[in-house]
């Protein structure tokens, strides 16, 4: 598992990087105005789809079933229940694109109702938002190829693949710009583009392991197909319920001042580099590993491998949300003030990174503790503690929207992924699909201990340390901070036996065992 989520995780940092890459240049072009508003929303409907129906629902129902599958009849079925499922996302997905890219203007008035009051950016938002919808078809076939890949324990081609979104996005904003209306609308074109290059490339890997799939191939609903489809019908409303609370915050970011949504943006963008590689690397690894544990059988294994995932997960988030809040206002600067983007955008900025932070933990345990729910075919569970979660949140919003502004809504995302990662966590632990053994009682609360350590050595430096004036020195800044922080966390948690990096490196080293021996 560790191996697996190495890999997924490095090509998560590089699509981050190279991310931070892009949305600095997007800063730098488009800073937090109504051009950015309007291209943060078209670049949101599609995502939000996309976790709906790729990453979230389906993933949720196909990806235990096709290891499952895979183990007890062969490649043949697999492959056959993998094309079949395909060629039913195809269909349905094209019908959707088709109708949202028809009723666009009323999608728009549901989700930015905040934007009707001034029709050009509401007009622009619309016009955006036709372009990068298609993004949502390819995207999501995507997915679902690389759910085939890591049910074969192939994860580096899938994790990559998000490496030319940020690529093309990057190409088009800087050749594509002269030949089209806005800067938005480069963005937009090269995120159609990136989803087109994204199919290709999983496409290409499942043909390099042997099993190039037909996603156009008559379909059959079977007996697997209906059981993946009917997994998948909570597992949809489960992963919507995390959707519509995203969905929430753009509405209610919407009725907030021109700029909170780009605010809310660019603090995101930070949060998700500790979330995507650690939380969503662990949740890749771990679903297909305690998929075919519990189908063998070996429930002692799965209690093992939810226990080291738990205490990975934290013992890379927790100090990652400890430094971001500490060091918010320092790394906002370094990555974006510039261009257009100037002091004021990043201090609005930087104060929705510190509550995105209080959340971060949070974001990656619903990570970890969904597969142990998937993987014993439990997708009904996680919806009805999202729904609460969806409650929480919007009561959240409307309560702090007015006083904290576009704060009030980072908070209150924050605020409700706490609460559903703990009623997911105590669940399981009462269903004793999760116990906590000695180990994990020991470790975690030393991991807590090391953070606060370096959260104090972080607040003390930043104290020290004066405020940059220019790209360079702000870029020393929160490099130095960075930097102290992580040596701090690495003496403190050794100190404290929070962790035996020997031992990382040892599991690291393993020789992978072969496929035909497992």
């Amino acid at each position: 598992m560790l191996r697996s989520v190495m890999t997924v995780g490095a090509w998560t940092m590089v699509s981050r990087v190279l991310g931070f890459a892009r949305d600095m240049l997007i800063a730098s072009r488009l800073g937090a105005g109504p051009v950015a508003d309007a291209f943060f929303v078209a670049l949101k409907l599609p995502n939000l789809f996309r976790r709906l129906f790729g990453e979230g629902a389906f993933n949720a129902a196909f990806v235990p079933a096709f290891a499952g599958t895979l183990a007890t009849q062969g490649r043949a079925n697999a492959q056959a229940l993998a094309e079949r499922m395909g060629t039913l996302m195809t269909l349905w997905l094209g019908l959707l694109v088709v109708l949202g890219m028809v009723f666009m203007p009323q999608v728009m008035q549901v989700l930015a109702p905040g934007f009707t009051d001034n029709p050009a950016k509401f007009a622009l938002a619309v016009e955006l938002t036709r372009i990068t919808f298609p993004y949502l078809l390819f995207i999501c076939l995507t997915a679902l190829v690389a759910g085939v890949l890591n049910g074969l324990d192939r994860f580096a081609a899938a994790a990559a693949a998000p490496v030319f979104f940020n690529l093309i996005s990057m190409a088009t904003l800087l050749f594509l710009t002269p030949y089209v209306a806005t800067p938005g609308h480069a963005l937009a074109w090269g995120v159609t583009a990136s989803g087109v290059v994204q199919l290709a490339l999983v496409m290409w890997a499942t043909a390099q392991a042997g099993m190039a799939l037909n996603l156009l191939r008559p379909p059959a609903v079977t007996t697997e197909v209906r059981q993946v489809l009917k997994r998948m019908v909570p597992g949809i409303i489960g992963a919507g319920v995390v959707q519509l609370n995203l969905a929430v915050d753009i509405i209610i970011a919407s009725l907030l001042p021109s700029g909170a949504i780009s605010f809310l943006y660019y603090a995101d963008r930070v949060a998700q580099l500790p979330l995507g590689v650690i939380g969503v690397a662990v949740g890749t690894a771990l679903l297909p590993l305690l998929s075919r544990q519990l189908r063998s059988g070996q429930a002692l294994s799965a209690h093992r491998s939810m226990n080291r995932a738990v205490e990975l997960a934290l013992l890379l988030t927790v100090p990652a949300a400890v430094g971001l809040a500490v060091a918010s206002g320092p790394i906002i600067a370094a990555l974006f003030q510039r261009g257009a983007f100037g002091a004021v955008e990043a201090a609005a900025s930087s104060a929705a990174l510190v509550a995105y932070a209080v959340g971060l933990p949070a974001f990656v345990l619903v990570k970890v503790f969904a597969p142990a729910f998937f993987a014993r075919g439990d997708t009904a569970t996680p919806v009805k503690v999202g729904l609460g979660a969806v409650a929480l949140n919007l009561g959240f919003n409307l309560m702090l929207m007015g006083p904290l502004q576009h704060v009030g809504v980072a908070l209150s995302t924050a605020l409700a992924a706490w609460v559903n990662a703990l009623l997911l966590g105590w669940l399981l632990m009462r269903r004793r699909d999760w116990v906590v053994d000695r180990r994990s009682r020991r470790t975690v609360p030393r991991i807590l201990v090391a953070a606060a350590i370096m959260g104090m050595a972080v607040a003390a430096l930043g104290w020290l340390l004066p405020a940059g004036a220019g790209s360079v020195e702000r870029a020393l800044v929160a490099a130095a901070l960075i930097t102290a922080g992580g040596t701090v966390f690495l003496g403190a948690g050794v100190a404290l036996r929070a962790f035996d990096p020997r031992e990382v490196l040892r599991m690291l080293r393993r020789r992978r065992v072969p496929q035909a021996a497992r």
